[in-house]
């Protein structure tokens, strides 16, 4: 199947943005939500998602739901074996060397780990212990296990259903179902994992990102696809609601906080939620992209090495969350730890190990391919028909 390369760049910039996010440098708040109330973790989600739809609806449409099944499988393994090796480097280098100069931005992290290694190594493993930063690939593991199964559903009977419960879930989300469930199962398994250790990501309020990115994918392989249109009032409306967001975020007198200290209104625009207006904001920008970003990604260059990040997203991804814990091992979680030229050398190093890390990748991947072609030329070959002048002397 043909990449699509503007699909990959826009991962790539996700990449970039939850880097520079991430990363203690004085552009964490600037370009922290850069469009408004929405942060490169839901575009990332969602891209995600919609490749996962375009990818594996073809697999099941062309092979079979049990092939597609399998090939999900097989990614939620790959994304299950880089989280693993994450979180070992996370509590045997970064926190060894943590103690050793005594960070408390590191062992403030991993405090459950600290207090409970052989607990914490074990739940972390089981993804149930999921310390900050390293909370998002075990929702994607999740909803990759539960994905084979949702898409079956979907190809053969509709996504009208699908969306309506996973609507419900995530409004359940927002009085408290997680909250519901994880008491009851400290109530009947004695897990001993505090919720909060338990990732800031609500999966309930998330699923639906990721399967409306996974029924927008699947819906482009169907017998019956027809490209998106939005009606004008609908495109005026969600330039009105974009623009709005765009000019609160940052000429408003609260920041990244819309309402400042007042919690309750706050959570309307939660990350972690997913809060209801914060949900808008993202559609709006989602329906602005789809009309008008194919358009403006004709007349831009192509970066290519936002390509290549994009298209290696889960190493990419991985590195990022190397390169992040090394530096909050040596310089803390302070912004303002560095002078600015010391902020934009560690961001070139950072941003260069990345797409070295992208670059190999790729190259590494271009030669299996190269390997299995040749591998399969001699069965090929084999197969030809006889030329005719043989057939004759038979």
């Amino acid at each position: 199947m043909k990449r699509l390369w503007e699909i990959d760049a826009l991962r790539g910039l996700m990449l970039v943005l939850m880097t520079v996010t991430h990363l203690p440098t004085r552009l964490t708040d600037p370009l922290g939500q850069p469009l408004g109330f929405v942060s490169a973790a839901e575009g990332f989600v969602l891209l995600s998602a919609f490749v996962s739809g375009l990818v594996y609806s073809r697999i099941g449409y062309s092979q079979g739901v049990e092939p597609m099944r399998r090939a999900f499988w097989r990614r939620a393994l790959k994304v299950y074996l880089s989280q693993a090796a994450t979180l070992l480097f996370l509590f045997f280098v970064i926190t060894a060397v943590s103690l050793r100069i005594d960070q408390v931005a590191v062992k403030n992290l991993v405090s459950f780990y600290l207090a409970h290694p052989h607990q914490g190594l074990m739940y972390g493993l089981l993804l149930l212990y999921e310390p900050a930063l390293l909370d998002i690939l075990p929702m994607y593991i999740f909803f990759m296990l539960l994905s084979p199964w949702v898409m079956a559903l979907g190809l053969r009977h509709g996504w009208l259903g699908i969306m309506g419960t996973s609507a419900s879930l995530w409004v359940l989300a927002q009085f408290g179902l997680s909250e519901w469930i994880y008491a009851h199962a400290v109530r009947w398994t004695g897990l001993p994992v505090p919720f909060q250790e338990m990732g800031a990501f609500n999966t309930f309020g998330w699923q639906l990102l990721w399967f409306t990115g996974l029924w927008l994918g699947a819906r482009r392989n169907a017998p019956e696809a027809r490209p998106l249109r939005f009606a004008p009032w609908l495109l005026s409306l969600a330039a009105v609601v974009a623009l709005y967001g765009l000019v609160w975020r940052h000429f408003g007198e609260h920041g990244q906080a819309p309402f400042g200290g007042d919690v309750e209104l706050n959570l309307l625009f939660d990350k972690w939620q997913l809060g209801p207006l914060r949900l808008l904001d993202l559609a709006a920008l989602g329906i602005l992209a789809v009309r008008f970003g194919p358009a403006i990604m004709e007349r831009l260059p192509r970066f290519r090495w936002l390509e290549a990040m994009g298209s290696a997203s889960l190493p990419v991804f991985c590195a990022h969350l190397v390169a992040v814990l090394t530096v909050l091992a040596f310089y803390g979680d302070s912004q303002t730890a560095r002078p600015w030229w010391g902020d934009a050398l560690l961001l070139l190093a950072v941003f260069g190990w990345l797409y070295a890390v992208a670059w190999a990748v790729l190259r590494w991947d271009k030669r299996k391919a190269a390997v299995n072609v040749t591998a399969l030329l001699p069965s090929a070959a084999s197969g030809l028909p006889k030329p005719a002048a043989a057939d004759a002397k038979r």
